[in-house]
């Protein structure tokens, strides 16, 4: 019945469905841009310290990770066209909720919302690409769709802070709502509606991997908001616990969610263990930058934007330029010098006082955006490298999780740092910019550490990847 369907209207379909799936993720990378500039006036409508606020943000970015791996099955077991427009109302309808927020808690109840229509929306929408295009027209469809993937981190600073300026911060959540009604008019008519008649899911395991990420999560934000470190250390240790359960089910499961023997492959352990690792120093820049723009400097929400934007604008060169990058120099020393630079770069950021002017961050973040992205991609693809064809569904959604709750992690270390040093008075000389210029140090020389993980990686690894290119 749903061949017969997508058969009825192949054109229409094919045409429109790319631009389906671009609507999804501009909102998506739009909306998880967005907020970095407008925190501050988000914080003081809401009597809140800026310093505080990194629930709203850790809580999207988590729920992501935490149902990202049920999306497949979802789309299975109720259809692609069903999950995939549930998802866009789901995530327009959390936008509305996080503009009518009164307080930080509804805030973040609201951003859980959206999480979930964001974990929901992006994966299902490529499945229906993957299973409505062949092979030979699958690259150019999936680059068609990727597109607002790269405009959204470019407008994300600058749309934020003009609305936030000229408007108010409740408009970077209502903005989605229109574009959101596009996506689902057009998701009504358009999408095609697969399923599956193989249901086979690891509820289970997909519980217990939830709860330990959860934990690990909770304890790494309590460590930030309490002098009571038995609470977190409690929430660590069952954090660690339910990673035990998660082995122990692994092993005598047949078919678990996330495979064991992945973490066999060589290439995939280095590269989800230095995905983890560098991006605890990188994921806090793109907040702490236009916090620091905004507190210390005394600037507006557009001044930091406009400082910001340069960080995705380069990133599209870094595009463009990793697959010749790869092919001279290889994955090992192409990641290991990379990360040395992008820790560089970010030490960079503590070296202008507070009489210095803001632009000169200007061209830091510009070239950091470069490398940045050179980074992303080459541990992610040689993270499924040498994956088997029948592991890389689970590898590539593991990658995926990794890497969100890397972020949240990274978000949440460096927000961490950033407290202590505002608490030490005698340090900083009560200059709040200090405590800013010593948590880039510290993060910095983080990322410059992290570099010796791909030492782990053979000089030849990733050729395979490479002569695809």
């Amino acid at each position: 019945m749903n061949l017969m369907a997508s058969e009825q209207k192949p054109k229409s379909t094919k045409k429109l469905l790319p631009m389906i799936l671009a609507t999804a993720i501009f909102m998506q990378m739009l909306d998880s841009t967005i907020l970095n500039t407008s925190l501050p006036a988000i914080a003081k409508d809401l009597n809140e310290s800026p310093l505080n606020m990194q629930n709203a943000i850790i809580s999207y970015v988590l729920t992501l990770a935490l149902f990202m791996p049920v999306s497949g099955f979802l789309a299975d077991k109720f259809g692609t066209k069903k999950v995939f427009i549930f998802s866009l109302v789901l995530f327009s309808a959390g936008s509305l909720f996080c503009s009518l927020s009164h307080n930080l808690i509804q805030l973040v109840i609201a951003r859980v919302i959206q999480g979930v229509g964001g974990s929901l929306m992006t994966p299902v929408g490529k499945l229906a690409l993957i299973k409505t295009f062949p092979k030979n027209e699958l690259l150019k469809a999936m680059n068609f769709a990727i597109i607002p993937a790269l405009i959204g981190p470019v407008l994300g600073p600058l749309v934020g802070g003009y609305l936030v300026d000229y408007l108010s911060w409740h408009w970077i959540f209502l903005i989605n709502i229109p574009i959101g009604l596009i996506g689902i008019l057009l998701s009504i008519k358009f999408m095609p509606d697969y399923k599956s008649t193989l249901l086979d899911f690891d509820l289970k395991g997909f519980l217990i991997f939830a709860a330990a990420s959860l934990l690990l999560s909770i304890s790494l934000e309590m460590f930030g908001n309490t002098v009571h470190l038995t609470s977190v250390l409690f929430a660590l240790l069952l954090g660690f616990l339910m990673l035990y359960f998660y082995y122990r089910h692994a092993t005598k499961n047949s078919n678990p969610i996330f495979p064991l023997n992945l973490f066999k492959v060589r290439t995939f352990r280095v590269g989800i263990l230095g995905n983890l690792a560098t991006r605890l120093g990188i994921s806090s820049v793109p907040l702490l930058l236009p916090m620091m723009i905004q507190i210390a400097y005394g600037q507006s929400a557009v001044t930091s934007g406009w400082i910001v934007a340069p960080m995705a604008l380069t990133a599209m060169f870094g595009k463009s330029a990793v697959i010749k990058i790869l092919d001279t120099f290889g994955y090992r020393t192409t990641l290991m010098a990379n990360t040395f630079m992008i820790g560089i770069l970010i030490c960079c950021m503590a070296i202008p006082v507070i009489h210095t002017s803001i632009y000169w961050y200007m061209p830091i973040i510009a070239v950091l955006g470069f490398f940045n992205s050179i980074q992303f991609t080459a541990m992610n693809s040689i993270s499924i490298a040498d994956l088997r064809q029948y592991h890389t569904s689970s590898g590539n959604s593991l990658v995926s999780v990794n890497q969100q709750l890397a972020i949240g992690f990274g978000i949440a270390f460096g927000l961490i740092v950033l407290k202590i040093f505002q608490g030490d008075i005698k340090l900083i000389h009560n200059e709040i910019h200090n405590a800013f210029r010593y948590t880039f140090l510290v993060i910095g020389g983080l990322t410059i550490l992290s570099g010796f993980v791909f030492r782990r990686l053979h000089f030849k690894d990733g050729e395979n990847m490479r002569s695809a290119n």
